[in-house]
C-alpha cells in the first residue's frame, strides 16, 4: 500500500477557518477518536485560538474536556480529518469531525441490512400466510430518493397488493422516524408502475419494537383514500405487532409560559446596555434582542446568536445574578473587562462578514441560514400572505410548543391569521425530503394544545392561558400549515408527500425567491385544495 501523501503546510488561520466552515455546514457533527464519539457538537463548547502561530482547539462538555494543537486538516465527504498533537508529545494523532454518527463500516451495514430482508420476509409470511412477499431489496435509488436503510417490497394476493417498507433495529432513530416519508414515495412508485396488473390497497410500515411513536402520531392525518398499517417487529421472536393509529398516546410536547416581555426587558436593561455599548450606535437597530425565557436574553445578528444574558445562582449567596457571555455557536466566553475587546472585535467581524451581500464561502455568512430566514420572518411575516390570508406580524413566536428531549432539529414559527386561526410555519433553507411530515409534526402538536382544556369561564384556550396571543380572539378552527423554502431547495418529492395528507390538514407550500437574504419574497405557492387526492375523510 503506497504511503499516504503529505498534506501541504497549512497556516493556523487556514486550519481554524476549515474547522469553522465544517461546523457551519454540519452544526450537529460529532468528534470521534478511533471510531468512538468524544463530543456531540450540538451540546459541546469549544474555543479556537491561533495565537503563537499555532491552532489550539479546546473542547469541553459536562462529561469530557480536551485540549489539542491542530497541525493539519483534510476535508473528505461529510468528514473532516484532523491531525493533532498532545502537548508534550511528538507523535501525531487523528481525530474526525463527522456529519454522520453511524460509524459502522459499509460492509457491516450491508450485511445487517441483507440479513434483515430475510427476517422481514419470514415475519410477513407468518403474519400474512395468504400473501406472497415479492422483490424485497435495500438497493439505493437516488433518482427516486430511496436509501439503503429501508427494505422495500410488495405483498401480493391475486391482483391485490400492498406496498411494504421496513427498517432494522440498528439504524438511528432519526432514520427510523423517516420511514413514513419513504413509505409514501414507495407506495406512489408501486402504483405508478403497476401497469394495471395490480391494485395497491395501501402501505404497510414495519419498524423495530418500541420505535413507532412518531410515525403513529402521523398516521391519523394521512388521506383516507389509502389504507395505512403500522407494525413493530420483535427481532428475537420475528413477531409483528400492529399499532392502532387511533392510539397514538401522549404527544412528546410541552407548553411553557410566555415570559412578560416588558418585565424581562426591564430586568435585563443594565446588562443589555453593557453589550450594546460595544456595538456602533448606528447598528443597534440591526441587533435582535430576543427574550428566550424569564431568565435569558439573547442578542442576534441575522439569526446568529453572538451574546446572551442569563440569570444564575450567585456563588456566595442564595441570590441570583446576571452573567453575560458571548461567542458564536458553542464558542462561549464570559464578558469581563479583559474580554470586552474580544467581543467588540467579534461584533465588527459579524457586521463585516454577515450581511446579505456577503461572501458565500465565508463560514460566518453560511452559518445557521435557517435562523437567518427565521429572523427575517419574525420581523415581518407579510411575505407569506396571500390575498385571502393575512397574518399578524405582531404575534409571532418561535418553537412554541417545544418538542421533548430534542426530538429533532426544529425551526418553526407560530402566528395567527387575521381571522384568528393559528398558523404554523415550518422553514427550510436546504433541500429536505422530510419537510412535509416535519411540518405536520409541529401542526399536530399546535392543534393538540389548542384543543386542550378550554376555560369555561373566560373561553381562553391553553395558549392564551400560558400568555400567548394576548388580546386576540382565537378561532376554534384547526391551524393552517405553511411550508416555506427557497424555490430551488424544495425537494421534488415534497408535493407527492403532501398529496397523501388528509384534507383536514390545511397546508400551503410557499416557494421563496433564492435571494431571500436581501428580501423575502414569495414566487409561487400551492394549497391543499390543489391536491388530486383531495377527498372527504
Amino acid at each position: 500500500m503506497p504511503p499516504r501523501p503529505e498534506l501541504p503546510a497549512q497556516s493556523p488561520t487556514e486550519i481554524a477557518s476549515a474547522l469553522e466552515a465544517f461546523l457551519a455546514d454540519y452544526p450537529a457533527a460529532a468528534l470521534l477518536e478511533d471510531g468512538k464519539a468524544l463530543f456531540d457538537m450540538r451540546t459541546a463548547k469549544y474555543t479556537l485560538s491561533t495565537e503563537h502561530n499555532r491552532c489550539t482547539l479546546h473542547l469541553w462538555s459536562e462529561d469530557a474536556n480536551l485540549v489539542r494543537r491542530i497541525t493539519a486538516v483534510e476535508p473528505r465527504k461529510h468528514v473532516l480529518k484532523i491531525t493533532t498533537q498532545r502537548f508534550g508529545q511528538t507523535k501525531p494523532q487523528l481525530l474526525e469531525l463527522t456529519a454522520d454518527r453511524d460509524r459502522r463500516t459499509p460492509s457491516t451495514r450491508e450485511a445487517i441490512r441483507t440479513k434483515y430482508l430475510r427476517v422481514l420476509e419470514r415475519a410477513l409470511l407468518r403474519a400474512f400466510p395468504e400473501q406472497k412477499p415479492e422483490a424485497f431489496r435495500t438497493a439505493m435509488d437516488l433518482e427516486k430518493s430511496f436509501g439503503p436503510a429501508y427494505a422495500r417490497g410488495i405483498q401480493t394476493q391475486g391482483q391485490k397488493a400492498w406496498a411494504v417498507i421496513g427498517i432494522n433495529e440498528t439504524e438511528q432513530q432519526a432514520t427510523i422516524d423517516g420511514i413514513l416519508t419513504l413509505g409514501i414515495l414507495w407506495l406512489a412508485y408501486c402504483r405508478e408502475n403497476a401497469g394495471g396488473r395490480r391494485l395497491f390497497q395501501g402501505l404497510r410500515l414495519i419498524v423495530p419494537r418500541g420505535t413507532a411513536s412518531l410515525t403513529l402520531s402521523r398516521l391519523p392525518w394521512l388521506s383516507a383514500a389509502t389504507r395505512w398499517e403500522l407494525y413493530e417487529l420483535d427481532p428475537k421472536t420475528e413477531a409483528l405487532t400492529e399499532r392502532d393509529a387511533g392510539d397514538h398516546g401522549n404527544l412528546h410536547t410541552h407548553l411553557q409560559h410566555a415570559p412578560s416581555l416588558t418585565t424581562a426587558r426591564e430586568r435585563f436593561a443594565e446588562s443589555a446596555a453593557r453589550v450594546l455599548q460595544l456595538v456602533p450606535a448606528e447598528r443597534h437597530p440591526d441587533i435582535e434582542q430576543r427574550i428566550r425565557s424569564a431568565t435569558e436574553l439573547a442578542f442576534l445578528l441575522h439569526g446568529l446568536e453572538f451574546a446572551r444574558v442569563r440569570m444564575q445562582a450567585s456563588v456566595n449567596s442564595f441570590n441570583r445574578e446576571q452573567i453575560v457571555t458571548f461567542g458564536t455557536g458553542a464558542n462561549e466566553t464570559p464578558l469581563t473587562p479583559d474580554t470586552e475587546p474580544t467581543l467588540r472585535e467579534l461584533v465588527q467581524q459579524l457586521f463585516a462578514r454577515r450581511h446579505p451581500d456577503g461572501d458565500r464561502r465565508d463560514p460566518l455568512f453560511r452559518m445557521q441560514p435557517e435562523r437567518w430566514l427565521e429572523s427575517s420572518l419574525r420581523r415581518d411575516v407579510a411575505p407569506l400572505e396571500a390575498h385571502d390570508i393575512k397574518l399578524q406580524s405582531d404575534a409571532v413566536y418561535a418553537q412554541v410548543p417545544a418538542f421533548a428531549a430534542a426530538d429533532r432539529g426544529m425551526l418553526d414559527l407560530l402566528t395567527v391569521t387575521a381571522d384568528g386561526r393559528l398558523a404554523v410555519i415550518e422553514l427550510k433553507v436546504e433541500e429536505d425530503l422530510h419537510l412535509a411530515l416535519q411540518g405536520l409534526d409541529y401542526w399536530i402538536r399546535v392543534r393538540h394544545h389548542h384543543q386542550q382544556n378550554p376555560d369555561n369561564v373566560t373561553g381562553l384556550g391553553e395558549f392564551q392561558r400560558h400568555g400567548y396571543f394576548g388580546g386576540i380572539v382565537l378561532s376554534n378552527e384547526p391551524p393552517r400549515l405553511f411550508l416555506v423554502a427557497p424555490a430551488l431547495r424544495i425537494h421534488p418529492a415534497t408535493e407527492t408527500i403532501l398529496r397523501h395528507l388528509s384534507p383536514r390538514v390545511d397546508w400551503t407550500l410557499i416557494a421563496l425567491d433564492e435571494r431571500w437574504r436581501k428580501k423575502v419574497k414569495s414566487v409561487w405557492r400551492k394549497r391543499h385544495t390543489d391536491s388530486p387526492l383531495h377527498d372527504t375523510d
